[in-house]
């Protein structure tokens, strides 16, 4: 990509590296996720459909439900140890869970051994895939200035977009041609130790290095702290995503499977084609970064997703057929709230002596509450109230999203060339 064209080749190399690896990590980690109609019958009893669909939101949720306590623990490493260190350990945690999965009896032959055990190795990769993106996106964010550092980050993250669609091609082979979901097991397990292996080529960070040399001669350096309304603001702009992933993934399936007569092996391959679109929105928006300023894009699409969610209930009340849902789905994730693509701003908006830990924390905690609010909650919400139930989940967090938008934006100015990627720099001219 041109636009990664003015980097240095240590650091085009180490990008490389890193969305290799993370591929890997979430080609591993969504292949359950997006295997989960076939999975669930396998490894969960069978039950009413109100039962299964809390069984189901369980699973789903057990991959998150942790991560906080996970991220306090590669924070320490990543903050004391170094960045290197993180990303190597996470994809070999990730080998060992595909590992273990790919030999685990079934239900039918242990019974409830076999939910238990496969819950842990979720745990383990929701764990995992947590100190890799985390890892991956600060690293870039500390090699990097912008405008380029935008696009680099965002291309860097856009990476596990494509291990989830490359997850989701093996789970169409399993489901429509007998393909043998084992056998996709242990082909994540073995990229994962190609990814460990290839990371050990990084080097560790100018930023963190310089960090740790500092803080042996300043004790006024190692005081600095980030304000607490930056993370409030990144904590509800991270709530976003959560949010918008349940609702293009996982809230339509029943209506697929019940009004339009899905299959499991349908609403995978349905789920394909939103990946392919997710990805190509990632790309546009990864170019788009390095012209106009990230906090812009993201202020129109939270707009544009406030419309959109306003007209959820109507929209599926009117629909004929699963192409008016396929549509409503692409708009979600086109629209989507996250942090996408200014992770840079945002990674840059934290001091660096707490950097991966508060970032991480910010992270799993997010994802961890808002994922439980949003798979139980929409379950009883829409018991009682209809599609109108989604209202009281999806207003509040897009009004709460443009509200930290704006905060950001305050703090830098709307200028790219006044961008936070100075402010460590401003720190340590002071501190010194």
């Amino acid at each position: 990509m041109s636009i990664l064209g003015s980097l240095g080749r240590n650091q085009r190399e180490a990008i490389g590296l890193l969305q290799i690896g993370t591929f890997l990590e979430y080609f591993d980690l969504m292949l359950f996720v997006h295997m989960a109609v076939l999975l669930n019958e396998i490894f969960f009893p069978k039950t009413d459909p109100h039962t299964a669909a809390l069984v189901t939101a369980f699973a789903f949720c057990s991959t998150y439900v942790l991560r906080p306590f996970g991220a306090l623990l590669f924070g320490w490493i990543g903050d004391n140890i170094g960045r290197k260190s993180t990303v190597i350990i996470t994809t070999m945690m990730m080998s060992i869970s595909c590992i273990i999965m790919a030999n685990l009896p079934t239900y039918a032959e242990v019974g409830i051994v076999a939910t238990w055990i496969v819950t842990v190795c979720r745990i383990v990769q929701g764990l995992s895939s947590m100190g890799e993106i985390i890892g991956a996106q600060i690293y870039v964010s500390e090699i990097t200035k912008p405008p380029v550092g935008y696009a680099a980050v965002s291309f860097v993250s856009l990476a596990s977009a494509f291990g989830g669609m490359a997850a989701l091609g093996i789970a169409a082979l399993t489901t429509t041609h007998g393909f043998n979901w084992r056998v996709a097991f242990w082909i994540g397990a073995g990229i994962a130790v190609v990814g460990s292996i290839a990371r050990t080529r990084l080097r560790e960070t100018p930023e963190f290095l310089n960090k740790k040399s500092r803080a042996k001669d300043s004790a006024t350096y190692l005081r600095e702290k980030t304000p607490f309304s930056n993370l409030l603001g990144y904590f509800l702009i991270q709530c976003g995503w959560p949010l918008s992933f349940y609702l293009a993934y996982f809230y339509f399936n029943s209506i697929l499977k019940q009004k339009f007569g899905y299959s499991a092996q349908d609403i995978i391959l349905h789920n394909f084609g939103l990946t392919a679109v997710l990805i190509l929105q990632g790309i546009a928006l990864a170019i788009m970064s390095y012209y106009i300023n990230p906090l812009k894009i993201l202020k129109i699409k939270g707009y544009l997703f406030l419309i959109l969610m306003a007209s959820i209930p109507v929209w599926v009340s009117m629909s004929t057929g699963p192409s008016s849902i396929f549509l409503l789905q692409v708009l979600i994730l086109v629209f989507s709230l996250n942090d996408f693509p200014a992770q840079y701003i945002f990674i840059k908006s934290l001091s660096i002596h707490r950097r991966f830990t508060a970032s991480s924390l910010i992270y799993a905690s997010s994802r961890a509450s808002t994922y439980i609010f949003t798979s139980f909650g929409v379950v009883y919400l829409t018991e009682c109230f209809g599609h109108w139930g989604l209202l009281v989940i999806t207003i509040p967090l897009c009004v709460l999203f443009l509200m930290s938008i704006r905060h950001f934006e305050k703090l830098e100015g709307l200028r790219p060339d006044k961008s936070l990627r100075n402010k460590d720099d401003v720190l340590h001219s002071q501190a010194a």
